[in-house]
């Protein structure tokens, strides 16, 4: 592997960022990626460790050390395609993932983990660079034919697993574009989008439909459906977002974070607005959430040249190193700033959001501190702290308190889908309660990484292939 002791002889590095007052000028993205030189060198820290808990702790379980030491010995096309052997997306992934297979790294128990999404993005670039990223023309069909209702990255990584198992797959998407939450949710600034349309071109060469401006149980029926189609894969993001309860909650100037993030993404790409301009411009900008939503506000509030951007978070501050209770290899609960934190937003933690004031419009937030607690049962709780309201200016609210699951029509109904308590659809082993329809990501297990929808649809191609024919060798 490697170098053997390049964990110890090597410091980690990273892709590098522009500076802050360069990067939120523009809504490009920002990333300045290493040399081959310097990247060699990150791979050489790969340790020769008895058991790779990177792989473990990877949603799509990438085989991390191989493609490592192939990097390592400048044999990137062999790296591509270990890489490409377990992610559909890794242009994706290499850019937005939380990278939850750095925190599990042996090397991460002594020193700095290895660089591996950097590693990973570097790969699968070099790889489009060389033209070793080509549609696999070769595919033996069969006349079975699928319907794939969502383009996010479950529907895509399904769809690419499922077409290359010979079906006849089709996507439909109820927007103008291919990409789900990659195409309308993140910021151009994290995921550029002629990287999602890149890919999107390769799957069409290779015979995947896409059928697009299409809201399937609205525009398309769930009759029509079943009829044209053999089976019907489900696999629609979560989009109900967690509302805000709170005395004054329907004042002016309260907005869904995923409708101000859209909105954005929309003009970046000349795309028709669906609604009413939402402009924080010159404004006092409060994102009420602390996770990863509420942090492309604060970018993208930024570089629309808000007043000022306020960040609240419900849950304590965390602290700086890991707790007794949160050891490696577990992801560390540990206080973290991201790329749009960092470029100018206060964070509060410890909030509760209790009243809205303005006349007509928006002007402040009531609050008060938090103070969190153990219940008899071991959970966790909150409570106010007594005497500790305080009230904070704002023009504009952006609500990013997560999500509580899909957007229910009578698509459900009409296909005899069952669905949780928690919202969800209903399913085993990925197969709902009609036999004809299976469903994968956030739509099957509500809100969670992108990375994770990822293997979500690839578990649901493999299951679904199994079913008609018994067997699959899709991995």
């Amino acid at each position: 592997m490697g170098k053997i002791t390049g964990f110890l002889d090597y410091p980690r590095e990273v892709k590098t960022k522009q500076e802050i007052k360069s990067r939120i000028k523009h809504f490009s993205e920002f990333t300045v990626p290493l040399s081959d030189r310097r990247l060699k060198t990150q791979t050489g820290r790969c340790m020769d460790c008895g058991v790779p808990f990177c792989n473990g702790s990877c949603p799509v379980s990438n085989l991390i050390p191989e493609f490592n030491d192939l990097v390592y010995n400048n044999q990137w096309k062999a790296a591509y395609q270990v890489l490409q052997s377990t992610n559909n997306l890794p242009e994706i992934t290499g850019r937005i993932c939380p990278a939850p297979c750095e925190p599990a790294c042996c090397a991460g128990v002594v020193t700095d983990p290895v660089s591996i999404c950097t590693i990973e993005h570097a790969i699968i670039e070099k790889a489009f660079e060389e033209g070793w990223v080509k549609p696999n023309t070769n595919i033996v069909r069969n006349d079975i034919k699928i319907a794939i209702i969502g383009s996010g990255p479950a529907g895509l990584a399904a769809a690419h697993q499922l077409n290359l198992a010979g079906y006849n797959v089709t996507v439909f998407e109820k927007n103008e574009a291919v990409g789900g939450i990659t195409r309308f949710g993140i910021p151009d600034f994290k995921l550029a989008k002629w990287v999602i349309q890149r890919r999107v071109e390769i799957m069409k060469e290779e015979g995947i439909a896409f059928t697009l401006n299409c809201n399937v149980g609205v525009d398309y029926t769930a009759k029509n459906l079943l009829k044209e189609f053999d089976y019907i894969c489900l696999t629609g993001g979560a989009e109900a977002a967690r509302e805000l309860v709170c005395d004054n909650r329907n004042i002016e100037g309260v907005h869904f974070a995923m409708d101000f993030l859209t909105q954005q993404n929309r003009i970046n790409s000349d795309v028709p607005l669906k609604k009413d301009l939402i402009s924080v411009k010159n404004k006092h900008v409060v994102v009420i959430g602390g996770g990863d939503t509420g942090s492309d506000c604060v970018g993208t509030s930024i570089r629309q040249r808000a007043t000022s951007v306020t960040q609240l978070e419900i849950l304590p501050k965390p602290p700086r190193n890991r707790a007794e209770d949160n050891q490696w290899p577990e992801w560390p609960r540990i206080f973290t700033t991201s790329s749009s934190q960092e470029e100018g937003c206060e964070r509060v933690f410890s909030v509760i959001t209790k009243a809205l004031i303005g006349e007509k419009k928006l002007e402040k937030i009531r609050c008060a501190n938090a103070i969190w607690y153990k219940d008899q049962n071991e959970q966790y709780q909150f409570r106010e702290k007594g005497n500790s309201e305080f009230e904070i200016d704002a023009d504009i609210i952006l609500l990013a308190m997560g999500f509580t699951g899909v957007s229910h029509n009578n698509l459900f109904d009409d296909l005899g889908v069952e669905i949780t308590k928690r919202g969800n659809v209903m399913a085993n082993n990925f197969q709902t309660t009609n036999k004809k329809v299976f469903t994968a990501g956030d739509m099957m297990s509500g809100q969670s990484l992108v990375v994770r929808a990822i293997n979500s649809g690839r578990k649901m191609a493999k299951a679904l292939d199994t079913e008609i024919k018994g067997y699959s060798y899709l991995s």
